[in-house]
């Protein structure tokens, strides 16, 4: 060990046991760690988890054509017009050139309808 680690060492063997108890409680306050942690009897320090991040719900969701089956192509390119108002060149070429976004920015509920309507009519969908 170094001299400064050693002359460390030797300072906290004349601490109180209040003055210990308050040494940890500073050490764990200023480097965010548990000293209460341990594993096979020895006293460990472990790094607090950082603060819990804010789970945001998403809000806005893009629905996407990920699959359209040669005998489903049709119906899909219906439910494709009615849900984005394409014509229907624009649609066929949608459908034809899986994977496409065929709508964004929409709430969950919209989003999980156009799925479910899409679904329906043979089409693989995701919402991302």
């Amino acid at each position: 060990m170094s001299e400064k680690i050693n002359q460390i060492v030797e300072e906290l063997k004349t601490l109180t046991l209040l003055e210990a108890s308050e040494l940890v409680a500073a050490i764990e306050e200023t480097f965010g760690v548990d000293a209460s942690a341990s594993t096979g009897g020895g006293v460990v320090m472990a790094v607090a988890p950082a603060a819990a991040e804010e789970v945001e719900e998403k809000t806005e969701f893009t629905v996407m054509l990920d699959e359209v089956p040669a005998d489903k192509k049709i119906a899909v390119l219906k439910v494709v017009r009615t849900l984005t108002g394409l014509g229907l060149k624009e649609a066929k070429e949608l459908v034809e050139s899986t994977p496409k976004m065929v709508q964004e920015g929409l709430g969950k509920d919209a989003a999980e309808d156009a799925k479910k309507q899409i679904e329906d009519a043979g089409g693989k969908v995701s919402l991302t």
